[in-house]
C-alpha cells in the first residue's frame, strides 16, 4: 500500500532544491526526501528528478510515500534450521541456530522463532506485547541452542513466573580464552548499558543485579571449556560477565575475543550454545529436561582448540 501526493509548487519555494522543498511541504527530513528521490518516487512536472535540482513556482510536484514495513511486526516464513525438540498442548521446545532472532525488533530484519512458529501453523499464547506472544525466555541473535515457547496461556502464566521467580535451570556451555582464576566460581556484578554504546553492556555500578555461576568442563592451551547456570538472565550476561574477568568467550569480538584466534578457529560468533533447560511442566508439574547438541561450527571450533599444542 502507498500514499501518492500531489502538490504544486508554491512561490516561497521558488528555486530551492527539490529535496528541501519536499521536505517543507511534506514534513518529512531532507534525508527521508532524498531516499525518495533515489528510489524514483518523485516527480516533477512528470518527469523524474535529482535531489539537487531546483522547482519554479507552479510546478508539480508527484511523491509517492511507499508503506513502511512496521519493525514489530511478525512476519510468518519457515526458517531453516530451526529444530522442535518437544511439543504438547501446552509448550514447544526448539534448538535456535544461530542468525535467528526470538521476536521482531526495531533493527532486526532477518528471520525470526515467533515468525517461524506462524509459518509452520503453530498457535502460541497471545499473553504478551504482540511480536513475542508466548515468549517468556529470550537467546540472543548469536547465540544458538534450546528454549521454550508456551502455546497456552496457562502454560505462559505459570513458565513466566518461574522464570521471575528464577526456579528454571538454564545451562550454557562457553568456551573461553584462556583459564578463569578460580576454575569454578561465582560472578555477582550488576549489568547495565554500555555508556558509549547503546547495543553493548557492561558491568555497571548501578546496573541490575547479575548473577552467574561456572564450572570449568575442559581446560587446553588457549582456551577453556565451561559449564555456565544462569541465575539471573540478563541481556548478553555470560559474554559481559566473562569479558569482566578477562575471559571472553572465543569469536565474541563485541567484547573483547582475539581476531587472530577467532580466525583460527573458523567462528563468526562467540562460543556460546544453551546446551538444557530443566523446569516443571507447567500443566503436569513433572520436572522436564530438554538438551541441544552442539552445532556444526561450534564443535568444530571446539575441535580445533583441543588439538592445538
Amino acid at each position: 500500500m502507498t500514499d501518492q501526493r500531489t502538490v504544486f509548487v508554491p512561490e516561497g519555494l521558488a528555486g530551492e532544491r527539490v529535496d528541501t522543498a519536499i521536505a517543507r511541504m511534506f514534513g518529512v527530513s531532507r534525508t527521508r526526501a532524498a531516499e525518495l528521490i533515489l528510489e524514483g518516487h518523485v516527480q516533477l512536472d512528470g518527469a523524474g528528478v535529482g535531489k539537487s535540482d531546483r522547482v519554479h513556482p507552479g510546478a508539480m510536484l508527484d511523491v509517492v510515500f511507499p508503506r513502511m514495513a512496521d519493525p514489530l511486526e511478525v512476519r510468518a516464513e519457515i526458517v531453516e534450521g530451526i529444530k522442535i525438540i518437544h511439543d504438547d498442548d501446552a509448550i514447544v521446545v526448539i534448538d535456535k541456530p544461530v542468525g535467528v532472532a526470538v521476536h521482531p525488533s526495531p533493527g532486526w530484519s532477518g528471520p525470526t522463532v515467533v515468525g517461524h512458529l506462524a509459518g509452520a501453523g503453530y498457535r502460541i499464547a497471545t499473553s504478551g506485547a504482540s511480536e513475542r506472544q508466548g515468549i517468556v525466555q529470550r537467546l540472543d541473535v548469536g547465540t544458538s541452542g534450546v528454549m521454550v515457547i508456551c502455546k497456552s496461556e496457562h502454560a505462559y502464566s505459570v513458565l513466566k513466573n518461574a522464570f521471575r521467580q528464577r526456579t528454571v535451570d538454564k545451562t550454557y556451555h562457553a568456551l573461553v580464552q584462556g583459564h578463569p582464576d578460580p576454575l569454578t566460581g561465582t560472578i555477582d556484578a550488576p549489568i547495565g548499558r554500555h555508556p558509549k554504546s547503546d547495543w553493548k553492556f557492561a558491568v555497571m555500578a548501578d546496573g541490575k543485579h547479575s548473577v552467574t555461576h561456572y564450572e570449568l568442563l575442559e581446560a587446553h592451551r588457549f582456551a577453556s571449556l565451561l559449564e555456565v547456570h544462569l541465575e539471573t538472565g540478563r541481556t548478553h550476561q555470560i559474554r559481559v560477565h566473562m569479558a569482566a574477568l578477562k575471559h571472553p568467550c572465543v569469536g565474541d569480538l563485541t567484547y573483547g575475543a582475539d581476531p587472530s584466534l577467532t580466525k583460527r578457529v573458523g567462528l563468526e560468533r562467540q562460543w556460546l550454545h544453551a546446551v538444557k533447560l530443566g523446569f516443571e511442566h507447567p500443566e503436569s508439574g513433572d520436572y522436564v529436561t530438554y538438551e541441544s547438541e552442539y552445532p556444526d561450527d561450534l564443535a568444530a571450533a571446539l575441535d580445533t582448540i583441543r588439538g592445538a599444542h
